[in-house]
């Protein structure tokens, strides 16, 4: 295969996006919960508290997509949610003690992980792959897929 242009993008994204574990589907890819419920419990625990409006937008979800894992997560007993005391329409999730203790092993299995994959990276080409990431989040941003 040519080593250029859009195919080759696509075909080392496919690559990165298997070698990370993102096709994963098993319930316990990520410290004994599955993917999906692994980014809300990151994103709940660095907002404290979130609507799951916010956290729907964030992980770039639908609400109904994102309220079967909240559920999921009460029912694991790591999520509450609470209702706000002037409008019950808007409720808040936050994290439980045990919701807490799995945030902090997530963060520090994967502070732990990314640092390794960096310090595998040649220390004259790090500068490069963080800038080439951050322009290839953006333009994946800009122009969504189906």
């Amino acid at each position: 295969m040519k080593k250029q242009g859009s195919s080759y993008l696509r075909e080392l994204i496919r690559i990165l996006v298997r070698d990370l574990g993102i096709l994963e589907k098993s319930d316990t890819s990520c410290c004994g919960v599955t993917i999906s419920q692994c980014h809300a419990i990151v994103e709940i625990g660095r907002s404290e508290e979130i609507s799951l409006n916010e956290l729907a937008k964030t992980l770039n979800l639908d609400k109904s997509t994102m309220s079967r894992t909240i559920n999921n997560l009460v029912k694991s007993g790591l999520v509450i949610r609470e209702m706000h005391p002037e409008d019950r329409r808007y409720v808040t999730i936050k994290l439980t003690d045990g919701g807490m203790d799995t945030f902090k092993n997530i963060e520090s299995r994967m502070k732990e992980y990314y640092k390794n994959i960096f310090q595998s990276i040649p220390d004259n080409k790090r500068e490069q792959v963080l800038e080439s990431l951050k322009l290839l989040t953006e333009a994946v941003n800009k122009n969504k897929c189906c």
